[in-house]
C-alpha cells in the first residue's frame, strides 16, 4: 500500500488548486452528491436505465483533504465512490475492473443476494486479482439506503466506499421534496497497517483524553478517598481506562462528510418549507458519530434501509456501518449546520443545509468527553449483586429469556432523555472465555432504551433503539426453534478481539444455521466498548419490545455489558460473514463465518 502524506503550505496549496496539477481535480474527484448539492423536486437525474450494466474501475488517486494530499483508493475517478442508484426489481450487473497492483473486492452492505455475489474474499469468492474484471450479477430485492465498500486489504479505510439508493418498485411511503446523501467517514494519512500495528503495541496510543491527577483530586473532593481509590482500582483490574471511548481519535483522523474535511463545508440546498430527506450513512472504519442539526428536529423514517414509523428526535448516534434516513423541514431562509461529532468528542465532520450556496451557520462547540461507567464494566451500580441474581433464575443465575424483550416488556422511550441504566437481565456464567478475553460482564443489561455513550444528559431528545418500529406489516409469527448465544470478547490492553474468546484464526469451523429455520441470536458484550455487529445476507430483527413491529437491521450496535437478541430467518443458503464492523477489530479476530445449509 502506498499512502503518501504530503504537507503543503497554505500558499502552495491554494496555488496548486488554481493552477491545475493533482489538486485541480479536487472538485472533479468528488462524486456529484458530494459537491454543492442542488437536487430538485424529483431528486438527482437518472444516470442509467434500470438493468443497464454499471462499470466501476478501482484505482489509486491523489486527493486533497484539508491542506494535505492523501493517496486514496478511488472508483471511476472519484473518492469516495459514486452514488449507485438502483431500482427494486431490476436484474443488476456491476462489472468491477481492478486497476490496482493488489487484489480488491466490493461488498454490497445490507443487500440480499446470492452468497457468491456478496464480495468477501475467502468466504464467498476469491477476490478480484489485479488487472482482471469481476461481474457481480444479482436481482435487486429491496429498496432503501445502503452502501458499498471493499473487504480487501483495509481499502475501506483508504476510501473505497460509496452510497447506494434503491428506489422502491411502488410508491415510497416517505414524503419528501428534495433529498441529499450524507456519507460520514474517517480518514488517516497514515498507513492503516501502521495504525493497526501501533494499536497492537499500545492500544491507547491515540487517546490524549486520559484521566489526570487533577481529575483524581476532583473526584476525591466529590466522592471521597475510598470511593475514588476503589474506582481507579476497578478500572486497573479491568485493564481499561474510563476514557477509552474510541481506539483511533481525532488526533489521527480527519472526519469527512461526503469526502470533504470540515473546512470545505459541503452544502446541500433547500427552499424554505421543503421537506428534505437526508440519507445518513456511516462509512467510517472506526468512528461512531453523534449527529444533530441545531435548530431543526429530525424525523427518522428509515433505519438500515428499512422503513420505520416516523419518530421525531433532535440527535441520533449512528454506529459504524449503520444508515438512517431523516426528514427535516427548514422553514427559515437561513443556513443550518449538519454536525457529526465523534463519540469521543475529539473532532467532527460538518456540512451545511442552506437556501443558497456560500452560506454557513455557527458551529457548536465540542462537548465534554464522556467517560465509561460501572454499567459499562458489567458491574452492579446502585443494587446489591444478590438482588440482581434474584431477578433471574435462582438455580442458574441466568434468565432463560434474558436478552429478548417480549412485547410490552419495555415501552418505547421518551427519546432518550434522562435515562438510567437499563435493567439487569442476566448474570454471566462460569466461562470466562480463556486468555483471549480480559473481562466479562458479570451482570448484563437490556440497554436498548438507553441513548448512546455521552448522550444521556444532553437535555434534548435522542433516538434510542426502542423507538424503532418497522412500518411494513410483514412480521413472521413463527417462534424461534432454537437460541444461539455468542459473546463479544477481547483484550483492550493487548488489542485482541474475538467471539467467545477465540479469534477467527483459532476457530475450527463456521457457525451453523439450518436452512429455513427461525432462530434467536443472542449477543452479549463482555467488553467495555461498543461493537457494531454486521450479519451478511440476512436480516436481524432486533427484539426491542415492539412486538410484531420489531425493526429489521443489518448492523446492530451492542453497548458495553449489554445483552440483546435478534430473530433471524436463515433463508439464504451459503457462506456468510458475521463480524464487528470496526475495521481493526474485524482484522484482529472478531469475525466468524455463518454457514447456512
Amino acid at each position: 500500500m502506498n499512502t503518501r502524506p504530503v504537507n503543503l503550505g497554505r500558499r502552495r496549496f491554494v496555488a496548486g488548486l488554481a493552477s491545475g496539477g493533482v489538486l485541480a481535480a479536487c472538485g472533479a474527484l468528488l462524486p456529484a452528491y458530494a459537491r454543492v448539492a442542488t437536487w430538485g423536486m424529483a431528486g438527482p437525474p437518472p444516470v442509467r436505465a434500470a438493468g443497464e450494466p454499471i462499470d466501476l474501475r478501482v484505482h489509486r488517486q491523489d486527493v486533497a483533504i484539508g491542506q494535505r494530499i492523501g493517496r486514496m483508493v478511488a472508483l471511476n475517478g472519484s473518492a469516495p465512490g459514486p452514488l449507485l442508484r438502483l431500482k427494486e426489481g431490476e436484474d443488476l450487473t456491476i462489472r468491477v475492473h481492478n486497476a490496482l497492483t493488489e487484489d480488491t473486492s466490493i461488498h454490497w452492505h445490507g443487500l440480499l443476494l446470492p452468497f457468491q455475489m456478496d464480495g468477501v474474499p475467502g468466504v464467498s469468492f476469491p477476490g478480484i486479482p489485479p488487472g482482471t474484471t469481476f461481474s457481480y450479477r444479482f436481482p435487486v430485492r429491496q429498496s432503501g439506503t445502503y452502501w458499498y465498500h471493499s473487504h480487501s486489504g483495509m481499502q475501506e479505510q483508504l476510501g473505497l466506499y460509496g452510497p447506494i439508493i434503491i428506489d422502491p418498485a411502488g410508491e415510497d411511503p416517505v414524503v419528501f421534496d428534495r433529498e441529499h446523501v450524507i456519507v460520514l467517514s474517517d480518514w488517516t494519512f497514515d498507513n492503516p497497517h501502521h495504525v493497526m500495528a501501533k494499536l497492537k503495541k499500545q492500544s491507547d496510543f491515540d487517546n490524549f483524553q486520559q484521566p489526570t491527577a487533577g481529575d483524581f483530586i476532583r473526584d476525591v473532593a466529590a466522592d471521597g478517598w475510598a470511593a475514588t481509590a476503589r474506582d481507579r482500582l476497578d478500572w486497573a483490574t479491568m485493564r481499561m481506562s474510563p476514557a477509552d471511548i474510541a481506539d483511533v481519535t481525532g488526533h489521527s483522523y480527519t472526519y469527512l462528510l461526503n469526502g470533504q474535511a470540515p473546512d470545505a463545508n459541503w452544502t446541500g440546498l433547500f427552499r424554505p418549507g421543503e421537506r428534505v430527506r437526508l440519507r445518513l450513512i456511516n462509512a467510517a472504519s472506526m468512528t461512531y458519530f453523534n449527529v444533530r442539526i441545531p435548530g431543526l428536529p429530525m424525523s427518522v423514517v428509515q433505519a438500515d434501509g428499512q422503513n420505520v414509523v416516523p419518530v421525531e428526535t433532535d440527535e441520533l448516534q449512528i454506529g459504524v456501518a449503520e444508515t438512517f434516513d431523516v426528514v427535516v423541514q427548514p422553514d427559515e431562509d437561513r443556513a443550518y449546520t449538519v454536525f457529526a461529532e465523534s463519540m469521543d468528542r475529539s473532532g467532527y465532520a460538518r456540512g451545511t443545509l442552506a437556501p443558497r450556496p456560500g452560506l454557513s451557520a455557527p458551529l457548536p462547540a465540542l462537548r465534554k468527553r464522556p467517560l465509561r461507567t460501572m454499567t459499562d464494566m458489567g458491574m452492579m451500580h446502585g443494587m446489591p449483586i444478590q438482588v440482581a441474581a434474584a431477578q433471574n433464575d435462582a438455580a442458574t443465575g441466568v434468565d432463560p429469556h434474558a436478552g429478548h424483550a417480549m412485547p410490552g416488556d419495555r415501552p418505547a422511550s421518551p427519546h432518550g432523555m434522562g435515562h438510567e441504566a437499563g435493567p439487569v437481565v442476566a448474570r454471566h456464567g462460569p466461562d470466562r472465555h480463556g486468555p483471549g478475553n480480559a473481562s466479562i460482564a458479570e451482570v448484563q443489561h437490556n440497554r436498548l432504551g438507553e441513548p448512546g455513550t455521552g448522550l444521556a444528559d444532553v437535555g434534548h431528545r435522542v433516538l434510542v433503539y426502542t423507538d424503532l418500529r418497522r412500518l411494513a406489516h410483514d412480521f413472521d409469527p413463527r417462534p424461534p426453534t432454537r437460541e444461539l448465544e455468542l459473546h463479544l470478547t477481547g483484550n483492550m490492553e493487548r488489542y485482541m478481539w474475538s467471539f467467545d474468546g477465540q479469534k477467527f484464526s483459532e476457530v475450527s469451523g463456521p457457525v451453523e444455521f439450518n436452512h429455513g429455520e427461525r432462530l434467536r441470536l443472542i449477543l452479549v458484550n463482555d467488553t467495555m466498548m461498543e461493537h457494531p455487529m454486521h450479519l451478511h445476507g440476512m436480516w436481524m430483527e432486533l427484539e426491542n419490545g415492539q412486538g410484531p413491529h420489531i425493526p429489521r437491521k443489518h448492523t446492530i450496535s451492542v453497548k458495553p455489558a449489554e445483552r440483546l437478541s435478534a430473530l433471524v430467518n436463515a433463508d439464504a443458503p451459503g457462506r456468510w460473514a458475521f463480524h464487528c464492523h470496526f475495521l481493526y477489530h474485524m482484522e484482529l479476530g472478531m469475525f466468524r463465518i455463518v454457514q447456512v445449509s
